[in-house]
């Protein structure tokens, strides 16, 4: 059955003459008629009762009209619904971030997306490390991922949105943390906490360079997937560690955070996403995303 007929149904039973019908649809009468005719046929039952001089629907045309309105409604819903896609406004985008890094960026872009374009979807993949996050980035698992700069993956787009700064974190009793400043070779001796070495975390291995840097090797005798169980960790005086200033919002007690001294180590966190990503629903988040989350001086 076509849609057409559907419409010229409609537009008959609700005009009940077929003059005003045409010119609604801006068609002639007599293709008019014949659609009516057709369906009628295909459906076995006559629809109106017509004559010369009044057209009227039959029992059969009024069980017939509020399901076929229904089906056209739900033909324009559907057409829409596609048009919107096909502009980006509704969709579904993967998103992979991880722990207390992504915790003031996140929240903005997904209040920003909602705001803009209600029917977008961000589904959000979490513990979803750096370097894990631009793998799945670059092999399509994901539409758009939180990474560190530098990224050197060929067909990977990215766009710098926070510079974070490597500090320290201390049990409050640690005797290094009545200093302003500590020296990194200060730590030479201490336990650390951080993230499994297997997970694709940047900030473990700035962590480690940090520390190579500075004249040793760090001990790590405890590892945990996220910035919150790393950091009570350090609380409870499991260890120290060195982590970034967008992870300062943790405030337990037990703990401080502590500048390093000399030249601060500086993190770029950054959005990756696949240059050939031909999803629509993805740049338009990455449009929002520039005003909600704009590139640093």
């Amino acid at each position: 059955m076509e849609l057409r007929y559907l419409t010229a149904f409609v537009a008959v039973a609700e005009e009940l003459h077929f003059g005003r019908a045409a010119k609604r649809l801006q068609m002639a009468q007599p293709p008019l008629s014949q659609q009516i005719r057709q369906l009628e046929k295909e459906l076995g039952v006559r629809l109106f009762e017509r004559n010369t001089r009044s057209v009227r629907l039959t029992n059969a045309g009024e069980s017939f009209l509020e399901p076929a309105r229904t089906v056209l409604d739900d033909v324009d819903i559907a057409v829409g619904a596609a048009r919107a896609a096909g502009r980006g406004e509704r969709g579904r985008v993967t998103v992979g971030f991880a722990g207390a890094s992504s915790h003031e960026a996140l929240p903005v872009l997904t209040r920003a997306v909602r705001a803009a374009h209600p029917g977008l979807e961000l589904v959000m993949r979490g513990q979803t490390y750096a370097d894990v996050a631009l793998a799945k980035v670059a092999d399509g698992t994901l539409d758009l991922g939180f990474v560190r700069m530098p990224v050197n993956q060929p067909g990977v787009n990215t766009r710098v949105i926070e510079v974070e700064e490597l500090i320290c974190a201390l049990p409050t009793d640690h005797r290094l943390a009545e200093l302003d400043r500590v020296p990194i070779a200060e730590l030479a001796d201490e336990p650390f906490v951080s993230f499994p070495s297997n997970a694709g975390s940047t900030l473990r291995d700035a962590l480690v360079k940090a520390c190579v840097a500075g004249g040793f090797t760090p001990r790590v005798v405890q590892e945990a997937p996220d910035s919150y169980t790393i950091l009570a960790l350090v609380a409870a005086g499991v260890g120290v560690t060195l982590t970034l200033t967008s992870c300062q919002h943790i405030q337990q007690t037990g703990l401080v955070y502590r500048e390093l001294a000399g030249r601060p180590t500086r993190l770029r966190a950054a959005l990756a996403w696949r240059e050939d990503n031909t999803n629509a629903a993805l740049h338009t988040v990455l449009g929002i995303a520039e005003t909600a989350l704009p590139t640093p001086d």
